[in-house]
């Protein structure tokens, strides 16, 4: 059996942004995908009828496209070259963590998988990118977890971040400022839903600010207990 081509650039980018819009289920439209990738609209035509007949995506006009089973896995074995990639820029050469994600960008397409192999093992075969994502595995796997929207968190709830979204660096220099980072605790003290405002403790420090700027934040709830009073 020969040998299936490698994947150019351009395919990876579209599987990889296939996957971030609508995972391995939802499908996504040709404008979302021309918007995230920066393209004209008959070029992401184009492209996913290449990846159709690669048997990687599911494409119907008006429909929208989705990942096949083959496209999922090599999906997410890209996203796992940019995120050990993203890992070791800060952990090894202490790069700002909000800056890695376009060099990564880069050197997920330029490395070898052997490469790739050796940084793992170097920075000991992390389970999350500094963006708190989780790292799939080699056979393409991923980790599940519920997480929520921080600003869908009810009034007096605690939780604890887990992720933030990767690609705006001047949004994560100000959460990186403000402590809004992965594993800091926090608690939304007040929502105003009417004038958009949020007040919360991040790590014991009242932060104030809109739902702009807590979008791409996601937090894992804390479970609340109840003290009932003994009879």
């Amino acid at each position: 059996m020969a040998r299936a081509r490698p994947l150019t650039r351009s395919e990876q980018d579209y599987l990889k942004a296939l996957f971030s819009l609508g995972g391995l289920e939802q499908s996504v439209t040709v404008s979302a995908l021309a918007t995230r990738l920066a393209v004209s609209a008959p070029s992401v035509t184009n492209m996913l009828s290449r990846l159709a007949a690669s048997g990687l995506v599911r494409h119907a006009p008006r429909a929208g496209a989705r990942l096949t089973a083959s496209g999922a896995k090599q999906a997410l074995l890209i996203l796992r070259r940019h995120r050990i990639l993203e890992t070791f820029l800060v952990r090894v050469l202490g790069l700002d963590w909000s800056e890695v994600h376009e060099d990564a960008e880069v050197l997920e397409h330029a490395v070898s998988d052997r490469v790739l192999d050796a940084l793992d093992r170097l920075i000991e075969h992390p389970r999350e990118d500094p963006h708190g994502h989780p790292i799939p595995d080699p056979r393409g796997r991923l980790a599940r977890r519920s997480l929520s929207p921080l600003a869908a968190l009810p009034s007096g709830a605690s939780g604890t971040v887990r992720e933030i979204r990767d690609r705006d660096r001047g949004r994560m220099a100000r959460w990186k400022q403000a402590g809004l980072v992965p594993g800091a605790r926090v608690r939304m003290r007040a929502v105003q839903p009417i004038d958009d405002v949020f007040e919360l403790d991040v790590n014991g420090h009242t932060m104030v600010t809109g739902s702009e700027g807590l979008d791409g934040v996601l937090v894992e709830r804390s479970r609340e207990r109840s003290h009932g009073r003994r009879a």
